[in-house]
């Protein structure tokens, strides 16, 4: 089939962690169709980060929008305000980049590929009569919430935080606690953001494929069922792995000799993101916990934070911990001294975590955190969350023993050990991955 006329415009979410799965996905399908063009439509700000690397391929190339921040205008502490600003500026900005990108490549777009949060995309496809494919990036069972709002409503204001949402099909485990915030607010609390999250059990199922970006022989089939009976296509493809990637200067940091020197499975490896951080209490019970649990550990913190730890803490670890302000956190996970991961549960962490077999502590901070927490804990059983879901000398000392020493952790242990094997079949040639990868790849070639 002849691709050399194809042109997809692809829209980034331009926050947080979305970028580079997007990407991953974008290289994968650039490799795979080396005659299409691909045009990557984000901010100045988000596509700086992403488009120095030298690995990008001629048939990917990148465009600026505005980021809706009006000149002069300071950011307040509010993190979502920025993602209000964006989403505000709606389609218009959308086909200014469109324009840009059709008058360099000359070629009109012919397929429309969208962080599914940026909703306002499938106006641009339906206005240029082009399919529309939407890729989920937060933890994939969350998508489920947005199919349901009024009834988890309902239920929210009606039940203890400890009641099940039992009518979600396959998402029993899920309770009123776990629910992220942005689904409940209502009124005068609902900004920009959570009305574009609350608009997806309408818009999703106008799209003519949802990719997932997680693996489908990890998800409760009920839960699946129910997607598939309200979307026309879902599609879940294995975000490329880090080793397809040139290795750029990963161990900068000394990390992975670092691991070298310890022992298999003995390493707390603990990170947080890059979005939020615990607050000023619970890093110091964080750290507290890490000297007098004895294990050696990997902390990757800010560096703006190093000043919160407890005096004299890192000279009186340093012979068995290591503090660094970045991490190159795949490698870091499929390193074998990695015993456990203590973790907010954001979307990726939780991808690399599943994907090296490595057990979680979790403390979700906001959005879909919570859920992603209950379904390791209940749904895989490969991790654990903190108690009290805040931090605790005690309570994470109290967990860290658990995982990485006691007899009662070892059917944790061996569940992420089974779960990463399932894992690596669905990538195989194979593996449901890997065809409905090739699905995707037919659908852009047809549009």
């Amino acid at each position: 089939m002849d691709h050399q006329n194809k042109h997809v415009a692809v829209f980034a979410f331009p926050f947080g962690s979305h970028l580079m799965p997007l990407l991953n996905l974008v290289l994968k399908l650039a490799h795979s169709l080396p005659n299409c063009s691909f045009s990557f439509i984000g901010t100045h700000k988000s596509n700086a980060i992403l488009f120095p690397k030298p690995h990008i391929p001629n048939n990917i190339k990148a465009y600026s929008i505005s980021d809706g921040i009006p000149e002069g205008h300071v950011l307040g502490k509010n993190p979502t305000e920025k993602l209000n600003l964006f989403l505000q500026t709606g389609p218009e900005n959308l086909h200014k980049g469109i324009e840009l990108a059709e008058a360099e490549t000359k070629k009109r777009v012919t397929c429309i590929i969208a962080d599914a949060l940026v909703t306002s995309s499938l106006l641009v496809a339906q206005t240029l009569n082009v399919p529309w494919i939407a890729l989920w990036l937060p933890n994939s069972c969350s998508l489920s919430l947005y199919f349901y709002t009024d009834l988890i409503r309902q239920h929210c204001a009606s039940r203890a935080g400890n009641k099940t949402l039992d009518f979600i099909p396959g998402l029993s485990k899920l309770r009123v606690e776990d629910m992220p915030q942005d689904l409940l607010d209502v009124g005068e609390k609902e900004t920009v953001f959570s009305r574009e999250l609350n608009s997806l059990g309408k818009v999703l199922p106008q799209a003519k494929v949802v990719v997932m970006n997680f693996f489908e022989e990890l998800e409760p089939p009920l839960f699946v069922q129910d997607m598939r009976n309200k979307l026309q296509s879902l599609l879940y493809v294995v975000p490329l792995p880090s080793t397809l990637l040139p290795p750029s200067d990963t161990d900068s940091s000394g990390c992975l000799s670092w691991l070298g020197m310890k022992n298999s499975k003995s390493v707390a490896y603990v990170c947080f993101g890059t979005v939020v951080a615990p607050p000023p209490h619970e890093l110091v019970a964080v750290a507290e916990a890490l000297e007098e649990s004895g294990f050696p550990f990997l902390w990757s913190l800010k560096e703006g934070l190093m000043s919160l730890l407890p005096n004299g803490f890192v000279e009186r670890t340093k012979k068995r911990g290591k503090i660094v302000s970045w991490a190159p956190q795949t490698h870091v996970l499929a390193h074998d001294s990695v015993g456990v991961f203590v973790t907010h549960c954001g979307a990726n962490s939780v991808i690399e975590s599943v994907s090296s077999g490595v057990p979680m502590i979790c403390r979700p901070f906001f959005g879909d955190q919570g859920v992603a927490a209950r379904v390791i804990e209940d749904v895989w059983e490969i991790g654990m969350m903190i108690e009290g879901k805040m931090f605790t000398k005690n309570g994470l000392v109290k967990s860290l023993n658990l995982i990485l020493v006691h007899e009662e952790g070892k059917k944790i242990r061996d569940n992420a050990l089974r779960v990463k094997k399932t894992v690596e079949d669905a990538g195989r040639p194979e593996g449901q991955a890997t065809q409905d990868f090739n699905t995707l790849v037919e659908v852009i070639s047809r549009s």
